[in-house]
């Protein structure tokens, strides 16, 4: 809902509940969009923060796939000797 910041100054109540419903409410000057009202998300507590965190821990564990080891990434450029090949 697109309305001019003069009309939206009779209805701000209005406006600010349906924000708060999910509506998009764009506040317009002189027929351009200006600002745009959204409801504040609710800060996490630390347990749901915690809870989060730990999600994202498990799951990019179970996504890693372990690659070569470091102390063996460039054995290939060696000979049996440990010269160069």
């Amino acid at each position: 809902m697109h309305i001019s910041v003069t009309n939206a100054k009779a209805q701000l109540t209005e406006l600010v509940r349906r924000a708060e419903n999910g509506d998009e409410i764009v506040l317009t000057r002189h027929g351009h969009p200006a600002v745009r009202l959204v409801p504040v998300k609710k800060a996490l507590d630390r347990e749901a923060r915690s809870a989060l965190l730990e999600e994202l821990r498990c799951s990019g564990a179970a996504k890693a796939t372990p690659g070569p080891s470091a102390a063996r990434s460039q054995d290939f450029l060696y000979d049996d000797d440990g010269l160069p090949a």
